[in-house]
């Protein structure tokens, strides 16, 4: 059965609540991916609330199934990143532009204010953010089908 340095359980208001194997309890931890997009189950860190490491696991599948539960819950009501399945259509090619786009968790919308919102991560994986803030990702450039691409080369 996995082990892990230390304990974690939500408080009473649903925080996190990191107790080390030394008994020095952290109150509204936070559970950061080192590696968000390359390895998301790898490098995973439990930071206090002033921003200090206080636990660390290597892969989440090291983790006792219950710790486990908590930190998934965790990220996944923290992080919402939409990937980029297709672009259907794109209003102009002059920022700020309203992009189509059918992504894996349903079609919708976005708005680019300016290329430079458009972050290369790879040769081949875009970081996109729209003007509310939500980060959408493509990817796999080479996996878009052709209009898809030929859309998304114009801003690139």
């Amino acid at each position: 059965m996995p082990h892990a340095p230390f304990q974690l359980h939500r408080d009473a208001y649903g925080r996190l609540v990191l107790t080390a194997e030394n008994g020095e309890r952290h109150e509204g931890v936070t559970p950061v991916r080192a590696f968000p997009i390359a390895a998301p189950d790898a490098g995973i860190s439990l930071v206090s609330f002033e921003g200090h490491e206080v636990g660390w696991a290597d892969r989440l599948a090291d983790l006792p199934d219950d710790i486990r539960r908590l930190v998934e819950e965790d990220l996944a009501a923290r992080e919402f990143v939409p990937e980029i399945e297709r672009i259907a259509a794109v209003s102009s090619f002059a920022c700020p532009s309203t992009w189509q786009v059918v992504t894996d968790r349903g079609a919708t919308e976005l708005i680019l204010k300016g290329e430079e919102d458009i972050r290369r991560l790879s040769q081949t994986r875009l970081l996109i953010a729209d003007a509310n803030g939500v980060q959408f990702l493509v990817r796999d450039l080479t996996r878009l089908d052709a209009p898809s691409r030929k859309l998304l080369d114009r801003f690139l």
